[in-house]
């Protein structure tokens, strides 16, 4: 560190030994500290992104089977070793599945594209089926994407298990509709999941107004199309907040803005854990007008597949 010549003559002469130390620190400090402020004002300092060539080495070290476990956690955020398997590894025998997937998902962890989470879905028994993988930021890198709603990249980080399991959840129906598809039990055209489902438009006094369902999803059936918004309830909100929700997709349909986007309105479903659930907001749902009414539907988690592919989805203009 510089220390100009006049403080260390003055330290030398006329101060005591003792403090000649105190004097030449102090200095060296506060020099030390308006040199940084100069250099930060002159010069921001700025996180560097990742290296483009240690992405491509990764990118090049990958299988297709690979490259899709990033896009299908890209697309769902969180999933299981078990939904992954179901979803990319569907040949051999089960115990050769789960092997074989336990095999990737560590080769993943490993180069630090996933994030494994310490929670098991499952307890013990589930063994690594059972364990949650996210993606990271390197992944995101690997994958040439960007954060959420097109911020920066960020790694995963672990969240409470009430959060863990509302997106498994809306996950898990997204591994539902793949298996429907694969069986020729309706095409998936569409499957966008937060945030790419969220919608606005304008409030009565101008202000930005968001919708912000779990997923929206299109599916193809013979010669109809079927459109949603889902909404994925683990019990944890009141029914005034249910009720405020629904209402704001009541002024969503209102504005037109879907409608003059893609020519109809989404049915709202509603997907919940248990019959007492469903009840409730179905009670919710029938207190609105009869128009309003037809926008919304009710049903148990197990059975959005086939309730996404019903005759009445997707209402018109």
């Amino acid at each position: 560190m510089f220390v100009p010549a006049f403080a260390s003559r003055f330290a030398s002469r006329f101060a005591p030994r003792r403090l000649r130390r105190s004097v030449l620190l102090c200095w060296s400090r506060a020099s030390a500290s308006q040199i940084f402020t100069d250099r930060k004002r002159s010069f921001p300092m700025v996180k560097p992104r990742l290296q483009t060539a240690r992405v491509a080495r990764l990118r090049s070290r990958l299988s297709p089977r690979d490259v899709a476990a990033l896009t299908i956690l890209q697309r769902v955020r969180l999933a299981s070793g078990r939904q992954l398997q179901r979803l990319l590894v569907t040949d051999g025998s089960p115990a050769a599945r789960t092997r074989r997937t336990q095999l990737m998902m560590t080769r993943l962890t490993e180069l630090g594209l996933v994030t494994r989470f310490s929670r098991i879905i499952g307890g013990v028994r589930a063994g690594s089926s059972g364990f949650i993988y996210g993606l990271s930021g390197l992944g995101q890198a690997v994958l040439d994407t960007d954060g959420p709603l097109g911020g920066r990249r960020r790694r995963v980080w672990e969240s409470k298990p009430y959060f863990q399991d509302h997106v498994l959840a809306v996950a898990e129906l997204y591994v539902q509709l793949v298996e429907r598809h694969r069986l020729g039990q309706g095409d998936l055209l569409a499957y966008d999941a937060e945030p790419a489902a969220w919608r606005h438009f304008t409030g009565k006094h101008n202000e930005l107004v968001m919708v912000r369902p779990d997923a929206y999803v299109r599916v193809g059936r013979a010669a109809l199309e079927h459109s949603s918004f889902i909404e994925v309830d683990m019990a944890t909100e009141t029914l005034p907040t249910i009720q405020k929700k629904c209402l704001r997709y009541v002024d969503y349909w209102r504005s037109g803005v879907e409608q003059q986007w893609r020519g109809v309105f989404p049915k709202v479903v509603w997907l919940v854990e248990t019959v007492r659930r469903r009840e409730q907001i179905a009670g919710v749902i029938q207190k609105f007008t009869t128009d309003t009414q037809a926008l919304f539907d009710v049903g148990l988690l197990g059975d959005g597949p086939s309730l996404l592919g019903g005759a009445e989805q997707g209402t018109a203009a």
